[in-house]
């Protein structure tokens, strides 16, 4: 014999499943980890040196251009990329300066002269400082997954980045950063992995 229950005892089961499905659904669980919340780790972090692998996907190439070094990032403002292999190269954005070296010679540039490819860079060092201010006036930003593994999307919302830069998509686990990709337009993209010294 089927039975009807109270109307506040199927509210309490109602809870109870709701309860359950949010325990169990993934995305339920990433509403949990906020824009905020991983934006304050990022600023709390000590970030120091950290080698990098990274390869280029470029359509007229059959494969893929692989390059490592270091990366070193000086809160708030100064990001290193010390290029080891296959070539020495070593780039320098201080403030809105950046200044690459190569084969002895040196370029410096003003990134408010480049808006397309400033707002790439800047992308990747406000996330760094967990500067979601500065992120958030040229990005839509999407974030995915739980405090220890999320993917957090930078969508250009300038209109000359644009036409440049499709996303960057980022993963990490906690307070670091472990993947960078840069998808571009033309359909040409970067995968830098990254880890920290001493990271497992």
């Amino acid at each position: 014999m089927m039975t009807r229950p109270s109307p506040r005892r199927a509210r309490g089961l109602l809870c109870g499943i709701g309860l359950l499905l949010l325990g169990l659904n993934p995305a339920a669980r990433a509403a949990q980890f906020t824009v905020g919340e991983l934006m304050a780790a990022l600023a709390d972090t000590t970030h120091g040196t950290a080698s990098f692998t990274e390869h280029k996907y470029i359509s007229m190439l059959d494969l893929p251009v692989e390059s490592s070094g270091e990366l070193l990032f000086v809160p708030p403002a100064r990001l290193e990329k010390r290029t080891l292999t296959p070539k020495v190269e070593t780039m320098v954005l201080d403030g809105d300066t950046l200044t690459i070296e190569r084969r002895a010679q040196k370029t410096v540039f003003q990134l408010r002269d480049y808006p397309e490819v400033a707002g790439m860079i800047l992308g990747i060092r406000a996330t760094l400082a967990g500067d979601r201010k500065e992120l958030e006036r040229v990005y839509q930003l999407d974030l995915e997954g739980s405090r220890e593994r999320w993917t957090l999307v930078l969508t250009p919302l300038d209109g000359r980045m644009t036409r440049v830069v499709a996303r960057i998509r980022m993963e990490g686990t906690r307070e670091e950063v472990r993947t960078v990709e840069i998808q571009l337009t033309d359909g040409d993209r970067s995968v830098m992995s990254i880890r920290k010294k001493g990271s497992p």
